[in-house]
Formats: C-alpha cells, sequence, structure tokens
C-alpha cells in the first residue's frame, strides 16, 4: 500500500470531470472503488468532500488516499496481466488511423463507450487496461451509441484532447453517417430542425429516451440533421446524415419523426424498424459513422473513413447498394 497524496490540478486537467481525472491518472482505480473512496470522505478536493461529476479547477488540490500497488499513477503492475494485455491487443485492432495527436478506432456495434449497470466490456476499460501495459494514455473525445458503429477519436495527451473536444464542441468537425430505413423519406433531402428533450417515461430497460419537444418543454435543445437518400430498394432507404448539433440519440429520433426510423432501432423505432430487421436481413442496429473529417492546426484537415461493419455490409449486399466510397451528399450544404 502506498501513502496518503496529494496532486495539484494542472491546467490540462481544468475542467475535467473528478472521475475522469483518476481515469487519467490512476486508469487501474475501478470505477465502484472510486465511488467508494468518494462517499467515505477519502478522496477530497481542496479539503472538501467531493462528487463523481464535480468539474476540477487548475490549482486545486487533490487528497489521494492510499491505494493498492498496482493502482499506482504509472498505470503498471507488478507482473503481466493476461486479460489487460488482451484487451490492449483487442484495442489496437479497431485502430484505422494514428498520428502523434490522436488515435481513430472503427468501433464495431454492440460494443458500449463508458461503463454501466451490467456493462463490463467497454472502451474506457480497454483503453485503462492498455495505459496499464504500456503506459501510454488515450483518451476519448466523444461518444457513439453503444449500438453504432463507425469513426470514433482518442487523444493521445491532454492538451490535444482539449483541442479535439473543443473542436467537437465548435462544430468544427465534419461528420457522415450512413443508415438504412424502414421506409423512404418523401423528400430525398432535407433538413430536420425538430427539438429534442429527455423524457424518463418513455425510457425502456431503465433508460432516458429523447421525445420531440413541444412549445412547453422548457429543457428542450434545439437539434438540427441534414438528410440525402442516397438509394433505396423497396421500402428500405439508403440514406446519408449529417449531425449539424450533437444531442444525444439525435439521428435516431429525428429519423423516427420523418417515419422512417432506422432497422434495428427498437427504442425510437418500434414495429416499423423491428419488422424489417432480422429474418432476410441481419439483425442489428443500422446506423454506421462513415467518415469523420477532424481540422488541424497546421496542414490540411484529417478526414478518416471507416470501413462497414460485417452485419452492415452484408445487409447493403442482400440490398443490392454500393457499398464502395461516395462523395459527400452535403459537400455544399451550409
Amino acid at each position: 500500500m502506498s501513502g496518503v497524496e496529494r496532486r495539484t490540478v494542472a491546467a490540462d486537467d481544468d475542467g475535467v470531470r473528478l472521475d475522469r481525472w483518476f481515469k487519467r491518472h490512476f486508469p487501474s482505480v475501478p470505477h465502484g472503488a472510486l465511488e467508494k473512496l468518494l462517499r467515505t470522505g477519502q478522496v477530497r478536493v481542496d479539503g472538501a468532500r467531493a462528487k463523481a461529476n464535480a468539474r476540477l479547477v487548475t490549482g486545486q488540490e487533490i487528497r489521494i488516499p492510499p491505494l493498492p500497488k498496482q493502482a499506482s499513477s504509472e498505470g503498471k503492475t507488478s507482473s503481466p496481466d493476461p486479460l489487460k494485455e488482451r484487451e490492449s491487443k483487442d484495442l489496437d485492432k479497431l485502430v484505422i488511423f494514428e498520428n502523434s495527436d490522436l488515435v481513430v478506432l472503427n468501433k464495431p456495434p454492440g460494443l458500449a463507450v463508458q461503463g454501466g449497470t451490467g456493462t463490463h466490456r467497454h472502451l474506457d476499460r480497454m483503453i485503462a487496461a492498455r495505459t496499464s501495459v504500456t503506459g501510454e494514455r488515450w483518451r476519448l473525445v466523444h461518444r457513439l451509441d453503444k449500438d453504432t458503429s463507425g469513426v470514433l477519436v482518442l487523444g493521445k495527451t491532454a492538451g490535444s484532447t482539449s483541442n479535439l473536444a473543443k473542436a467537437f464542441k465548435e462544430r468544427e468537425t465534419e461528420k457522415l453517417y450512413w443508415a438504412l430505413t424502414a421506409g423512404v423519406p418523401k423528400q430525398h433531402r432535407g433538413r430536420i430542425d425538430i427539438a429534442l428533450v429527455k423524457r424518463a417515461d418513455l425510457a425502456r430497460g431503465g433508460r432516458e429516451a429523447m421525445a420531440l419537444a413541444d412549445e412547453f418543454d422548457t429543457d428542450a435543445q434545439r437539434a438540427v440533421t441534414d438528410y440525402a437518400v442516397l438509394d433505396h430498394a423497396g421500402p428500405i432507404g439508403f440514406v446519408a446524415l449529417r449531425p449539424v448539433t450533437g444531442r444525444t440519440h439525435q439521428l435516431r429520433a429525428h429519423m423516427a419523426a420523418l417515419g422512417t426510423p432506422i432497422l434495428g432501432d427498437f427504442k425510437y423505432g418500434a414495429e416499423e424498424a423491428a419488422a424489417m430487421s432480422g429474418g432476410a436481413l441481419p439483425r442489428g442496429l443500422m446506423l454506421h459513422a462513415r467518415r469523420l473529417t477532424l481540422p488541424q492546426a497546421k496542414g490540411k484537415p484529417i478526414s478518416v473513413t471507416a470501413a462497414l461493419p460485417p452485419a452492415m455490409a452484408e445487409a447493403f449486399k442482400l440490398l443490392g447498394f454500393d457499398a464502395k466510397d461516395r462523395s459527400d451528399p452535403f459537400a455544399e450544404a451550409p
């Protein structure tokens, strides 16, 4: 066991949540263990009790109680851990682009970005395992839904992660999604500008769902999505999507609002999407983050394209859709 340690919050960690700070500096500490340390007051910020979601400020002092040796800030165990080595290798297999500042993954469907009740395998855990094995910390910049596949960006340093997160927040990135829909939008091109609001009463499986907001929803958030129909086969559409804003489940809720929910979307698509998912077509949510373009301080922007996951590629083949790279239908859109 190590003794009590005190750390000062650095400028690169300004504004970071306390639990995320622990993930950065003590990646081997499980989230549940951290929650217990916080509940019992063993972890303190400027001498006061704190919660996991507390935002840190440069110069604050964090009290770190005695931790097991394997949870040292170096993030290395005294002997190799086969499970962590395997998870580290699994994460490396997802890499489709890498430079000195960032890593881009092609996230498979079904892999959660962060843990939760009953979720034991997730990217956060894989990143912590890799950190423990290699000593190099990768950091999440944004998220994708568990069942959505495609491009996901990680920062290699706290500074690059902060810059990338700022680019996402200020809408300096260009995102392109591909989706298969139950039904084809009547207008083959358009913009969906419908505010969304979280509604616990619409949740399925104990989780919140997004709903279309009305004039009385004080918590409503504006949500804007551009769409373009690229092809169709009978009642199934092949649609390109560009999220102008970045709300939770925005693309799924908006396509359902058009009356053309995404195939395999049991949360928003209900019977329409469920009826066409499975049977002749593979099961699963047919939503893929196809391409992401990132600004660079020096040089040209970086554009990374992610291959379709097996189930979606099989669906494209069965429907006769061309899965080869296409021109961006929103290239000249505002």
